[in-house]
This record gives structure tokens, C-alpha cells and sequence, in this order.
């Protein structure tokens, strides 16, 4: 290896080579080989690495500039303080003598640790711990009829902005907890930003937002404590869910495998309210927005979640941006649930303004209009994850909100928000916030003001500025409120419909196959077991009792408890969409471990890596040491070696060789590799020394090989599926 990489003549990086013809593995934490030493020629800052990406480099009022989005980059070869006055060295504080005081007079000094006092802001609330990326949506014209926003006009791509976050947890919480999922997409249309804040669950704790607060209070750590962290498995939790049971149909998707996803690449979003469109007619329709995964739905089981938060808490984020890193570009068709804009605003019997329903596929089909892609990671987390505002009040023209309580509620509540978080009213002006369409709205002022404003009258009307701004109609693209029959008295109450807690529950649960159905009871099991008070242990079976008997009674003998008495349910229909088990997904990105040892034949085991690059995966060699197979030109990686590597890293396994001297590892991720449904391809040759470590000729999900060119055939089928189901 040398000590450092030349750029290529096209100006990008040689590539950290995994195998002889040059394919490379994410992660490298630098566009270029570090030199072994620290370089003493002065050089430019370097470039941003191939898999990054910019916010566009829009002025503060929402104008294209010519600039490259690097251009904000810092460029000089030389430290310097903020004022741009160079420095000969950040290392010793100015002194009165080599061993006297710190001088007040040194600036550099009090301007860095001033700086550094003040590089955090208040974190997020709820969604706090977030991972994010830049893309671009494509619409295919199917939504024109019902939505005049020309960001649906069949062909028109729009950049956008995705960040994925748990609810619960703080900034440096873990990634594979039991929580729900945010699934924010920020797309800059041409008409002006509008942003589809949702869920990865596409129904609510709360039908109404006066209850926000008691919710996160609820399931935050406990106040005088401070514990536990990003979990809901505690007393707060269970006795206000058991208590206020409209949260029972989440509950039971997050006690469900969809509470802990696989990866940010194949998890479900949704928009979880109903929204309002209208088209250039002004005719009007109701819609539920759903982001459906390209790779399909998958899930951690509970094992793998446990091994993950320990050995690598930041998976969610690491494989998002592995991914992009290494082309396996993620996507998501958009679709919309479509519905007659009715007075009462009803659906075959469900409220369409009850954030605790969901609407079955079956009923109201997803139909698609667009596709989004994931393409470029952020090239700073701060700038761009961190200061990144969303808001479900930023609309496009054709696409309006209904009177469904939460989203009324989450209107003022998200403003309001990001004013604190984000230090004044000014944060549109961030760049990662800046719209991609002209803006001119005359207001002024305020902490981190950034646009540069002429003209003397910021009001309207106005004689001073020539009249400017104008009002846009109909024609140039307005925004529309569309008028809504409105009557009643003002009241706290909440209509009938919404007293249903236990419907969708049920309805949900039993679409589920076995094997989920024994994840759901094992999950409410741990949760329930860890609350300190019995009788919040007793409440929480009882009201598994409105859901499904035999899911009660499996959670009460788990905990020790009696079984409640069983209710009188109304049967319910079963929805097969809420089930990930049963279909087959393509594989790109999966991640396929390569069990070698010292004495590997190099060239077996260079061509297998290639097979599964070309596949479109990524083959990560395991190793005792991580030295590299081979020699020269047809050397191979390492990847990991048997002491780092675990098995919540693969998807699926391909045993070449193992060492001569058993390695403990083995047997461990054998087992694990077992009890998580992942396949193993073994070769013939490498059989006897498997199986005396602990791999199972018996599971379902072991297959011998003659040789590693049959490896992917062999392993495809299961990959597919996810999981080996069978177990």
C-alpha cells in the first residue's frame, strides 16, 4: 500500500481497492489515501468525496446564483480567524511568559473556544437523532387530474431533501431501537417548498395534538432519572397508553416488526393524515400519501437489534450512506390513497380525519405518482440533518390540508419550534431550508437575517416600491384556499367515529403472519416486563383483550399474570398489505459476508467478491487477520476481521474456508446467522471444519457448494424473501 493516492486525471480519488479490478467498499472517511505522516506543503482544502452533495446555492430570498455549492466551502490553504487574518499556530494560548498566564488580549483564543461554546443548538424535541440525504423525485404524470402542482407534471423532477430520525431517543441515542420512525421529505418545487412530514407507521398515538404533550412527556425517560434512553419499555409509557387506549392501534404496529426496520432503505413512509388536492378545475379530493420502498419492507428480529445498538449504534445511518457511497442508490414510488371529497368525509365506514385510522389497500388502492432517489449524502451533518426545519404548513399550489385535529395542531406547533430551535424567524434563509422558487415576502429583520433587502416599503399596498410585490392569481401559480363548508358549535368534544380504539388494532394484528404474531406477543412481553408496577403489567394484558384473546393470554403467561376475560369482538376483515412476510424484493445493497482464512485461495475468493459487486451488492471478506488475500495485483481486502465482525452486519453468508484454529467468532455468528433466518452457502471443502464450530446441516437455510461461482443462485431465493422464513 502506498502512503497516498494520487487523484485520477478527472479530478476524483483513486478508489480504496476490495478486489482486482478496482471496486471499493464504503465508508472511507476521506476523498483521498491519507499520507502516513502529517503533510508539511501547504494545499488546498480537499474536494467533497464523489458521494456528496450541497444545498443548491440559492441566495437568501430564493434566486439561483452561478456559484458552485462548494464555493461555500472554506478555500484558504491556511488557518485563519474568522475575519480571515492568517494564523502560525492554534496550539499555545498567548501567555505573560512561557509559564505565566493566559493573556485576555488573545483573540484567536477567546474567538475558537467562544465558537466552540456555542456549536450546539437545542436539539429536536422528539426526532432528535436523524440521518438525511440529498435526491430528486420524478413524477409520472398520474396525479395531474387530481393536483394542478407542477411538481406532479408527468417528467418534471424536483430536488429534494430526506431525513429519517427516531422518535424517542436524544442526538446520541442508538439507531436499532424499538420506536417509530420519522420519514421527512422536503421537495423544492418550483411553486415554493412544500414538505410531507410523516411516519414510518402510518397511524398515531393521539387523534388530537392537545394531547403532543402528554404523549412525549409519557414516553420520554422518566424526569428524575433521566432513564431509559430512547426506549418505551417503562412504567410512563404503559400507564398512559393503557390508559388513553386511542393509542393502541400504534402501539401495536410498533410492538410489531415494524417498529425496529431493517434499514432506512426498506421501511415503509406514510403522510399519516388525510390531505386535501385540487386540480386546475377546482374540483377537490381527498388523499393519504405512502412511500413505498423499491427493496420492500424488512425488519430487524429482536436479537439482531440488541447485537446492533451494541456493536454499531449508528447502523441506520452508516448503511443510508454506504449505500449511497457505493451506488446502491435507495428509492421509493410515491402513491396516494384517493377518496371522494365528501361532507362527511367518511370511507367505507372509517374517518378520514382520525389520525388513528389507516384506510386497507385493499379497499382504496395505492396508486403511484412518482418515483424518488436517494442519490448524495449531506456534505456536512450540521448544516444540512441539523438545521434542516420542516413543517406540514409548507404546501404546494393543489395541495391543502384538512381539518383532521393532530394536523391542525402540528401547523402552529412545528413553527413555533423551529423558531426556538433555530434561534429566530429567519431560519428559511439556512441553505439547507432555502426555496428553489423567487421569494419576496416583505418580511424583515430579526436575529440571523441574511438577505440584504432594498427598497422602503415592506407593505402592502405600497406606492414607494412601484407596488412590488404583486399578487399572484390562479393562472401564476397561487396558492388556493379552497373553500370549505364550515358549521357547528365550538366544542371540545370529538365525533362518535373517533371512539373506536380497537378496530384497527385488530384489524392490523391479524393480518400478520404467525411468525410476526410471535414477535408482536414477545415484544409486548419485554416492554410490559420492564415496568416496575404490576398493575400497569395487568392493564396492559387487559387491553390486549379488546385486541385479540390469544395474543393476551400469550403476553399474560409470558409475564406470569392471569389471563384477562375474553370480550366480545366484531369480526374484521385482514389486510395482506400490512404483512412484510410473502413476497420477493430485489437485492441491491444487500451486504454478504465472506468467511475466508489466511490460506484462502485468492483467486476463488476475488472472483466471488466480483460476482456480488456486479450484482449489486456488497461483499464484505472476513478474515483472522486484515491483512490482505493474496499478493500484487490480485490481492483481496479484508473487510473485517473475526473479532470485529458480527452477524447483524450480513444478510447472508458465504463459508469459503475457516481457520485451522477454531475461532470462537465463528460459532457465534453461526448461531446468530440461525436464529435471525439468514442464509449460509457453504463449500464442500469448507463443510466438516463449518459444522465442527457450530453451523446446523439441518436449518432450512444452510446449502453446500461445489464451488463459489453457485454461491449467488444458491443464495438469491432467500435474499429475496429477506429471511429465511421456514425456521
Amino acid at each position: 500500500m502506498t502512503e497516498h493516492s494520487e487523484p485520477q486525471q478527472n479530478g476524483q480519488p483513486t478508489p480504496r481497492n476490495a478486489s482486482p479490478s478496482g471496486q471499493s467498499l464504503p465508508g472511507a472517511p476521506a476523498p483521498e489515501e491519507p499520507q502516513l505522516t502529517e503533510p508539511p506543503q501547504p494545499r488546498s482544502p480537499l474536494p467533497p468525496a464523489a458521494d456528496q452533495a450541497a444545498p443548491a446555492m440559492r441566495s437568501a430570498t430564493g434566486n439561483p446564483t452561478q456559484a458552485e455549492p462548494s464555493s461555500r466551502a472554506q478555500r484558504s490553504t491556511h488557518l485563519t480567524t474568522a475575519q480571515g487574518a492568517r494564523l502560525a499556530t492554534t496550539d499555545h494560548s498567548l501567555r505573560a511568559g512561557e509559564r505565566g498566564p493566559v493573556l485576555l488580549q488573545d483573540h484567536h483564543l477567546r474567538e475558537k473556544i467562544t465558537h466552540f461554546d456555542h456549536e450546539r443548538i437545542p436539539e429536536r424535541v422528539v426526532h432528535a437523532r436523524g440521518a438525511a440525504a440529498h435526491g430528486v423525485f420524478r413524477a409520472n404524470g398520474a396525479a395531474t387530474s387530481i393536483c394542478r402542482a407542477a411538481v406532479f407534471q408527468d417528467g418534471k423532477e424536483t430536488d429534494v431533501f430526506v431525513r429519517f430520525s427516531t422518535v424517542l431517543g436524544s442526538r446520541g441515542s442508538a439507531d436499532a431501537v424499538r420506536d417509530t420512525r420519522g420519514f421527512a421529505v422536503k421537495f423544492y418545487t418550483d411553486e415554493g417548498t412544500w414538505d410531507l412530514v410523516g411516519n414510518n407507521i402510518p397511524v398515531f398515538f393521539i387523534q388530537d395534538a392537545i394531547k403532543f404533550p402528554d404523549i412525549v412527556h409519557a414516553g420520554k425517560p422518566h424526569p428524575d432519572r433521566e432513564i431509559p434512553q430512547a426506549q418505551s419499555a417503562h412504567d410512563t409509557f404503559w400507564d398512559f397508553v393503557t390508559l388513553h387506549t386511542e393509542a393502541t392501534a400504534h402501539t401495536m404496529w410498533n410492538m410489531s416488526d415494524r417498529g425496529i426496520p431493517r434499514s432506512y432503505r426498506m421501511m415503509e413512509g406514510f403522510g399519516v393524515h388525510t390531505f386535501r388536492m385540487s386540480n386546475h378545475d377546482g374540483e377537490t379530493t381527498l388523499v393519504k400519501f405512502h412511500w413505498k420502498p423499491r427493496l420492500g419492507v424488512h425488519s430487524m428480529v429482536w436479537e439482531e437489534a440488541q447485537i446492533t445498538n451494541g456493536m454499531d449504534p449508528d447502523f441506520h445511518r452508516r448503511d443510508l450512506a454506504d449505500a449511497i457511497e457505493s451506488g446502491a442508490y435507495p428509492q421509493w414510488d410515491l402513491g396516494v390513497q384517493v377518496f371522494p371529497d365528501t361532507e362527511d368525509q367518511m370511507f367505507e365506514g372509517i374517518d378520514l380525519l382520525d389520525p388513528t385510522k389507516i384506510v386497507p389497500e385493499e379497499l382504496a388502492p395505492v396508486q403511484i405518482i412518482g418515483t424518488m432517489t436517494l442519490n448524495a449524502n449531506p456534505t456536512n451533518y450540521f448544516a444540512e440533518t441539523e438545521q434542516v426545519a420542516f413543517h406540514p404548513g409548507h404546501l404546494a399550489p393543489g395541495i391543502d390540508v384538512t381539518a383532521d385535529p393532530l394536523l391542525q395542531g402540528r401547523l402552529f406547533s412545528y413553527l413555533d419550534t423551529q423558531i426556538s430551535r433555530l434561534g429566530g424567524p429567519n431560519f428559511a434563509q439556512l441553505p439547507i431550508n432555502r426555496p428553489h422558487a423567487p421569494v419576496n415576502d416583505m418580511l424583515r429583520d430579526g436575529m440571523h437575517q441574511t438577505a440584504v433587502h432594498t427598497g422602503v416599503a415592506p407593505y402592502k399596498p405600497n406606492s414607494l416600491d412601484g407596488g412590488c410585490p404583486f399578487f399572484a392569481g390562479a393562472q401564476d401559480g397561487a396558492l388556493i384556499d379552497v373553500p370549505v363548508e364550515i358549521q357547528g358549535k365550538a366544542t371540545r368534544q370529538k365525533p362518535a367515529s373517533f371512539e373506536d380504539h380497537f378496530s384497527q388494532a385488530r384489524l392490523f394484528y391479524r393480518s400478520l403472519a404467525p411468525v410476526e404474531q410471535e414477535h408482536t406477543a414477545n415484544a409486548y412481553a419485554f416492554e410490559l416486563a420492564k415496568c416496575y408496577e404490576p398493575v400497569i403489567r395487568q392493564r396492559g394484558v387487559n387491553v390486549l383483550s379488546n385486541v385479540d384473546q390469544e395474543l393476551a393470554e400469550s403476553v399474560a403467561a409470558k409475564l406470569g399474570l392471569p389471563a384477562p376475560e375474553p370480550q366480545q369482538l366484531e369480526p374484521v376483515a385482514t389486510s395482506p398489505a400490512l404483512s412484510q412476510v410473502g413476497r420477493e424484493w430485489p437485492l441491491d445493497g444487500r451486504q454478504i459476508a465472506v468467511l475466508t482464512c489466511g490460506e484462502s485461495d485468492a483467486s476463488a475468493v476475488a472472483e466471488l467478491v466480483e460476482q456480488i459487486f456486479d450484482a449489486g451488492m456488497v461483499p464484505l471478506v472476513v478474515a483472522p487477520t486484515g491483512e490482505p488475500l493474496g499478493d500484487g495485483d490480485g490481492s483481496v481486502a479484508v473487510a473485517r476481521t473475526y473479532f470485529t465482525a458480527r452477524s447483524i452486519e450480513f444478510d447472508a453468508a458465504v463459508v469459503v474456508d475457516l481457520p485451522a484454529e477454531p475461532e470462537p467468532a465463528v460459532a457465534v455468528m453461526f448461531g446468530e446467522l440461525h436464529r435471525q433466518g439468514k442464509a449460509i452457502a457453504v463449500l464442500d471443502s469448507a463443510l466438516d471444519s463449518a459444522v465442527a464450530v457450530g453451523l446446523d446441516q439441518e436449518y432450512e437455510g444452510t446449502a453446500q457448494l461445489s464451488g463459489t461461482t453457485e454461491a449467488l443462485s444458491v443464495l438469491r431465493s432467500a435474499l429475496s424473501r429477506h429471511r429465511v422464513w421456514a425456521r
